[in-house]
């Protein structure tokens, strides 16, 4: 008898969980549909870097989603204008170590960049995404 009660309260509980209507929120708390309207944004920034404020002067100033990327992007803007000049101004070393492997990092990174905010994921860029510069 107690476990036909336990089973029918097993089933009412699957069933209440059915039919409520489901919040997908990605780890830092961005809805979906936040996602979903600003991926094209969070993307243009990365393909062309100089780009990065324009989700900040249209409609996705206020998503969450769009300032994280325009920040990441912001972010990856610095980097690669200093591996140009420190790899150009230091002789030797700069024009064949830190020019060249520095902007292979920088290339990895707006790969990375694309693919997290194609996927819809607020994932910080590897040694420069830590710094928040777009509040």
């Amino acid at each position: 008898m107690e476990k036909m009660e336990n089973q029918n309260m097993g089933q009412q509980q699957e069933q209440q969980s059915q039919s409520e209507p489901e919040q997908n929120i990605n780890e830092n708390g961005s809805g979906n549909k936040d996602i979903e309207d600003n991926k094209p944004l969070a993307i243009i920034g990365y393909i062309i870097p100089i780009l990065f404020f324009v989700p900040l002067l249209t409609d996705a100033k206020n998503s969450k989603f769009a300032k994280f990327h325009a920040n990441q992007q912001l972010n990856l803007l610095l980097t690669g204008i200093a591996v140009k000049i420190i790899g150009t101004i230091i002789p030797f070393l700069g024009w064949f170590i830190i020019l060249p492997f520095g902007s292979i990092f920088v290339i990895i990174l707006v790969i990375l960049g694309i693919i997290n905010a194609a996927k819809g994921i607020e994932k910080p860029l590897p040694l420069v995404g830590g710094f928040n510069l777009i509040s």
